[in-house]
């Protein structure tokens, strides 16, 4: 028997954290695969999804994928992310949450998008726990700046990396 990934657990304990504590909770995606996100809003192969209460209808979160609806632009769309396919879940707010490896080496959905090579890993930033070492550049920068505001604001220690 193959053993369940914690992967979609994580990411559900995240997402509750941050609807307990008042926090908007954010998904980054890597797109490729069988991810099924409105084209036209990804960046760089990326994509950022708001999946709070608020903003989605019927979220299910469950250890394939993770599926709703949401309007973009005013018109409901019909979202699907295939767990591999989620590089983190965090809190808008503060930056705080986790960020998970991703590699989608072999299917790319999106003409000229390629994943980064293997060995051009960066650490994570502050204020995200990391279950692997390994996230894309442009997420962790956006994520590494609100984090380090947050940090000269407040000083409190965070959630810890883990390696």
């Amino acid at each position: 028997m193959q053993e369940t990934s914690t992967k979609p657990y994580f990411m559900r304990a995240i997402y509750e954290w941050c609807t307990d504590n008042g926090y908007t909770p954010y998904m980054a995606v890597k797109v490729g695969g069988a991810a099924q996100v409105p084209m036209e809003f990804v960046r760089n192969g990326e994509i950022v999804l708001n999946i709070s209460f608020g903003a989605t209808s019927s979220l299910k979160m469950d250890n394939e994928a993770v599926t709703f609806k949401a309007r973009f632009g005013g018109v409901s769309r019909d979202i699907s992310v295939p767990v591999e396919n989620v590089m983190a879940v965090y809190a808008s707010e503060n930056g705080q949450g986790m960020a998970f490896e991703v590699d989608l080496t072999e299917s790319i959905s999106e003409p000229g998008v390629t994943s980064a090579p293997p060995e051009q890993k960066s650490k994570p930033s502050l204020g995200l726990a990391a279950v692997s070492s390994a996230t894309t550049g442009s997420l962790t920068e956006g994520i590494q700046q609100n984090s380090e505001k947050e940090q000269k604001k407040s000083e409190k220690p965070s959630l810890k990396i883990i390696k």
